[in-house]
């Protein structure tokens, strides 16, 4: 779960989901072409409408002469409730910015072609979503793909003679293939585990394509999993990352789990397999490797493979190592054995001697290159900031960064001194217009005799003779970083903005202190972490700028279960309380979850096993078992499509709140998931969020 706040946080292919329309093909009279708007704000203070009126840089790809970035940016539109992402070049220098789409209809996955020349994407302006490719300057819109089903992604092969694409395929039968005289039936028959991932059911399989490409369309389709009942890449959240060409475009790496049912329920073994296009052969080079191995980058040469890798087979926040394979030899090696942090994002210098990478260390996400020669990691970078993404440009470095301050902007980077530069000033206007609260480290010590870094965000114009209100955030994940993201819906600014103080603690389980520190909360829910999360709120409590009579606690997901836990044992410290998709019932959680794994490692086992003393003590410290003590009005949030922590148990809190004679409401909505993605629910959530704690706590 921890990899998800990229997920939140960047959009990326989330964003062409949440935007790209599947109905009709629009036009420009039926609706605006949504885009960014000139704003006069009327406050220097963040509000629901301005947040969701900032433009969302992603997907940034360096031209192949590596003078060009091409980045899109999704602005959203809340009349029309949906989202546009458009298309835009600038140079690496931060020079020539250009807007080269303007359409009803988006742009997506979009990359280079190899010799430059053109630029493909993905649209449904034919009324399915296909490959498209226009000249670098947005011209010369022309169709390349024309298949059965939509494509989800693609890639060119160097030589530019082939490219692969993705495509969602149908294997198992439904009820429809068994009885077709039922056609308008809806029903499911299941007979295994697994039949969902986080917000959709399992009908189709994420399959690889390669076609033959002549520089106008894509002929003699071949699928390089025919007939298989899994996925590349990943699902729900794998993107392209997960899949590569080799350099002499001979052979595809791709990352899959093959498993079925039940053992892939179980089981995070995912490896990386290597397709031979001149044989059709599949082979498997992370055979007995037990936990997650994905994303695949063959060094320029393609000599050398690199990828992350978990070790622990059922641990989905287990350190991500860097693994490099030489294909000559076949030897494999752990870079970063010595390194108590994660390797992600990688990247190859162009000389292929170095591997480029993103760790979070102590709460924010910075740049650090590999040499291979003498297997030295070198710490690139240093600041308040999560940069999320590096990518090599001759003696640059482009990158994308963010923070709890300012959404995501490109930045180029100077690997031997660390100093950047921002080329992207997407929100520059608005983020003018704004203030900012203050941001502050804190390191409090625990109840352990411990240091924990707890973030501190001010009220704008902050005024420390005064008293202000002041919010505990409880972290999701549950091993999810508090570094410095920028949310588009747990966001630390508009909170400040609305007159409360912040108390943020990474608090035992989270990534970016150690492997010990990450790994104190599995297990253990309702133990070190809840105490740490009362070490950062008292302490607190003793500056005379925070009122102690006005204190509120708010999370999500496992941050969510949290605020269950602790309404249940906070000693009267709180007046209002928030949850927004959080375990309630540990016991219902773990049959109602899709992913066994996850409830296997972190809870420990099934609530039956009554020999098992981590998983008894799991359940035993289950918000449930101490809702008799909940004395304090709470809010609930929780969403019908959110199958990974079903709705059921958001009912359940607030329905033993009503029951026990406890303030309650209940905020649900029926078309969201885990998270809240359309405009107006969004600003819905933030009125009710806001609204609820200002009743209690002003």
């Amino acid at each position: 779960m921890k990899k998800l706040i990229l997920f939140v946080l960047m959009m990326g292919m989330a964003g062409f989901y949440a935007c790209c329309p599947k109905e009709k093909k629009e036009t420009k009279s039926e609706a605006p072409i949504i885009g960014k708007k000139e704003m006069k704000l009327k406050s220097d203070l963040m509000s629901p409408e301005v947040l969701w009126s900032f433009g969302r840089v992603s997907e940034p790809v360096i031209s192949p002469d590596k003078s060009t970035i091409l980045y899109g940016i999704t602005y959203y539109d809340i009349r029309q409730n949906k989202g546009n992402r458009e298309l835009y070049t600038i140079g690496v220098d931060g020079k020539n910015l250009k807007q080269i789409t303007k359409t009803p209809f988006g742009e997506y996955a979009a990359i280079w072609r190899p010799d430059g020349k053109k630029i493909g994407f993905l649209s449904p302006e034919s009324g399915s979503i296909q490959l498209w490719e226009m000249n670098p300057d947005g011209s010369g819109r022309k169709q390349i793909s024309n298949t059965k089903d939509e494509i989800t992604g693609f890639k060119y092969s160097l030589d530019q003679k082939k490219i692969f694409y993705t495509m969602e395929v149908a294997v198992d039968k439904t009820v429809r293939d068994i009885y077709p005289d039922l056609p308008l039936s809806s029903g499911r028959i299941m007979t295994d585990l697994m039949y969902r991932h986080w917000d959709s059911w399992v009908d189709t399989y994420s399959h690889i394509f390669i076609a033959d490409y002549d520089g106008m369309k894509l002929t003699n389709d071949i699928d390089i999993m025919k007939g298989e009942p899994y996925e590349s890449p990943l699902k729900p959240f794998g993107g392209l990352e997960q899949i590569n060409w080799r350099p002499d475009c001979k052979v595809i790496a791709y990352t899959s789990r093959k498993k079925q049912g039940k053992a892939y329920s179980l089981s995070t073994n995912s490896d990386i397999y290597l397709y031979d296009l001149e044989t059709g052969q599949t082979t498997n080079i992370t055979m007995g490797m037990m936990g997650y191995d994905v994303a695949p980058v063959y060094s320029p040469d393609g000599k050398m493979i690199a990828w992350q890798s978990m070790e622990r087979d059922g641990y989905e926040s287990d350190k991500n190592r860097l693994f490099v394979m030489d294909l000559g030899t076949n030897v494999k090696t752990d870079y970063t054995k010595n390194f108590d942090q994660d390797a992600e994002n990688l990247a190859w210098s162009e000389d292929g001697k170095s591997i480029f990478f993103t760790s979070d260390w102590h709460a924010t996400d910075e740049i650090y290159r590999l040499d291979l020669a003498d297997g030295k990691i070198a710490k690139l970078t240093e600041g308040i900031h999560n940069y999320t993404g590096v990518f090599p440009a001759r003696n640059k470095l482009i990158a994308s960064r963010m923070s709890m301050s300012m959404p995501v902007e490109l930045y180029s980077i100077d690997p031997q001194t660390g100093k950047d530069t921002q080329v992207t000033f997407t929100n520059k206007d608005l983020l003018a217009q704004l203030a900012m609260g203050s941001i502050e480290q804190r390191w409090i010590k625990t109840t352990d005799n411990k240091e924990m870094l707890t973030w501190i965000i001010y009220p704008p114009h902050f005024d420390k003779s005064k008293k202000y209100p002041t919010l505990l955030y409880c972290e999701g994940g549950p091993q999810s970083t508090v570094s410095q993201f920028w949310s588009f819906r747990w966001n630390f600014q508009i909170m400040a903005a609305n007159g409360y103080i912040i108390v943020a603690p990474n608090r035992r389980g989270l990534p970016g202190f150690g492997k010990e520190w990450n790994e104190e909360i599995s297990g253990d829910y309702g133990g070190q972490n809840m105490k740490d999360y009362f070490s950062a709120i008292d302490a607190m409590t003793k500056e005379p700028f925070v009122n102690k009579d006005k204190m509120g606690c708010i999370g999500a997901s496992y941050g969510a279960f949290s605020v269950y836990w602790i309404a249940g044992h906070h000693n009267k410290r709180f007046k209002a309380f928030i949850a927004h998709d959080g375990m309630f019932d540990l016991a219902a959680q773990y049959l109602e979850t899709e992913e066994m794994w996850f409830a296997n490692w972190d809870l420990g086992g099934p609530p039956w096993d009554k020999n098992n003393k981590i998983a008894q003590r799991s359940y035993e410290n289950s918000p449930i078992n101490s809702v008799r003590n909940w004395d304090t009005p709470i809010l609930v949030v929780h969403s019908e499509l959110d199958y990974r922590i079903p709705v059921t148990q958001g009912m359940e809190a607030f329905n033993a709140a009503i029951l026990l004679g406890v303030p309650a409401e209940f905020l649900y909505f029926p078309n969201e998931n885990h998270w809240v993605l359309k405009p107006q629910n969004g600003i819905l959530w933030q009125r009710t969020f806001f609204g609820w704690l200002d009743k209690w706590l002003k």
